[in-house]
């Protein structure tokens, strides 16, 4: 019931990418017929990133794709092909990491490099990203990001803990800022452990990486 679209978030991300698309008819014109290109489906590489780095996503090469396209989506790959009678075209697929073949040292789009910077959506299949991954992966997103988490999320933490555990003879107020301090440097750790012995890094930073970490 709660799905979230992410061909919807992309275009909510858009904003002057089709404006700007005559900056691409130089670097076009000898490869792509402009009087059928639907500007719609155009797309700037800041657009795409954004929305990678909001729902931690990756954006690679077709080849790193595990599996094969759907029927559906090889034929519009053809009709792309011969609408501008081209044979080969540079194919882009933004999902999950779990549906890449990444090196190690639920929801694709598929798009072809216009050049420029800018990127044309070709097609869209599978079941929709689950409506609170963007509010899920929002502490992923940097390290400002997990900061502020780990700073809200030991305030709600300390306010479980039960009065006199670690100080006695305090104020409350004393006792509960010596808590927090010590809870908010015990999380601390627990993710700069987690986060070294599993290699994981920030969207920011994978989002067009090719490697599993």
């Amino acid at each position: 019931m709660y799905t979230t679209n992410i061909e919807t978030q992309l275009k909510k991300n858009k904003d002057i990418s089709q404006n700007k698309f005559d900056d691409l008819k130089i670097d076009l014109y000898d490869d792509f017929d402009l009087n059928i290109i639907d500007g719609n489906n155009i797309f700037h590489i800041n657009d795409i990133k954004k929305t990678c780095i909001d729902y931690r996503l990756r954006f690679l090469d077709s080849k790193y794709f595990k599996g094969d396209f759907p029927n559906s989506t090889t034929e519009k790959i053809k009709t792309f092909k011969n609408s501008h009678k081209i044979n080969h075209v540079d194919l882009k697929v933004m999902a999950p990491s779990k549906l890449f073949k990444l090196k190690n040292a639920d929801d694709p789009l598929l798009f072809c490099n216009l050049g420029n910077e800018y990127f044309y959506l070709i097609d869209k299949w599978g079941n929709d990203l689950s409506y609170f991954r963007k509010l899920k992966m929002w502490p992923f997103k940097s390290l400002k990001n997990i900061l502020i988490f780990l700073v809200i999320s030991t305030f709600f933490i300390s306010l479980l803990i039960p009065k006199g555990l670690f100080v006695y003879e305090n104020s409350l107020i004393t006792e509960f800022f010596i808590t927090y301090l010590f809870m908010l440097k015990s999380l601390i750790a627990i993710v700069i452990f987690f986060g070294f012995s599993l290699g994981k890094n920030f969207n920011t930073a994978i989002w067009n990486r090719k490697y599993f970490n």
